[in-house]
């Protein structure tokens, strides 16, 4: 999460891994949050959810949301630098 790479210095084929890896991460956060607001909306519909239950639920929401903003900047860079390699 708070490794710093400067893609500058990768091969194209590093960045293409990266930029696979990035996306999965995507795919996972995103499944991931689609799993919590299912699991919310199930335990508020059967009431058998307490309000601590809830709060753990959106704390885990919103931490991996921002960590998708996070991968989106990763992947914006990788794209932008894969953008140059391919126009030299």
């Amino acid at each position: 999460m708070l490794d710093k790479k400067d893609y500058s210095k990768l091969t194209l084929e590093e960045l293409l891994l990266e930029e696979k890896k990035v996306k999965q991460n995507e795919i996972l956060s995103a499944g991931f949050i689609g799993f919590c607001v299912g699991v919310m909306i199930f335990g508020l519909v059967k009431n058998g959810f307490g309000f601590l239950y809830i709060a753990i639920l959106l704390f885990l929401i919103s931490a991996s949301y921002k960590n998708s903003k996070v991968q989106k900047q990763k992947l914006k860079q990788i794209q932008a630098e894969i953008n140059l390699k391919n126009t030299q």
